[in-house]
């Protein structure tokens, strides 16, 4: 039954009907209090709602509930996102340097892991990384053929050569 309500709530969010979706959540965390997937959609819908700091505990108590891996990515890059919209960039860090640990394969992690970097003032590091991953990922073919270039130069923008 709360599975039912959880996949009802996510079709309303993403149909745009994001605070009937919470709506809808709030009303079941009453009656499940410990149901890790509520506070997690929660947490999202917050999110989506532009509820930021609303969101932050909902992604706390889900990923202390404990969730499935897909889940636990997702909350965990959630309020990695969340702690640097919100300015918190140590935390954000943490957080995302977690989920790097965990989802070793999931490349969107060391993304906004350089997201934090730059707000920390270590764009040097931050650029490197996603200068990496650019160069593993994209099918831009200019950007292919020197995809090896790129990728040795990332972590040595700040080398200068004699």
């Amino acid at each position: 039954m709360v599975e039912a309500i959880i996949e009802a709530a996510v079709a309303l969010r993403n149909a745009g009907q994001a605070e009937q979706a919470r709506t809808l959540l709030l009303e079941q965390l009453e009656g499940h209090p410990q149901h890790a997937r509520l506070h997690y959609q929660l947490a999202w819908t917050h999110d989506v709602l532009g509820l930021e700091r609303a969101a932050v505990p909902y992604y706390e108590k889900s990923l202390a509930l404990g969730l499935p891996p897909e889940d636990q990515a997702g909350a965990l890059l959630g309020l990695g996102s969340t702690y640097r919209t919100l300015g918190e960039y140590e935390r954000a860090k943490a957080i995302l340097a977690q989920g790097m640990a965990e989802f070793p394969d999931r490349r969107e992690f060391p993304v906004f892991y350089a997201m934090a970097l730059h707000n920390l003032g270590d764009h040097s590091e931050a650029m490197g990384i996603l200068l990496e991953q650019l160069a593993d990922t994209s099918a831009d073919e200019g950007i292919r053929s020197y995809s090896k270039a790129i990728a040795f130069y990332a972590d040595k923008l700040e080398q200068i050569w004699d």
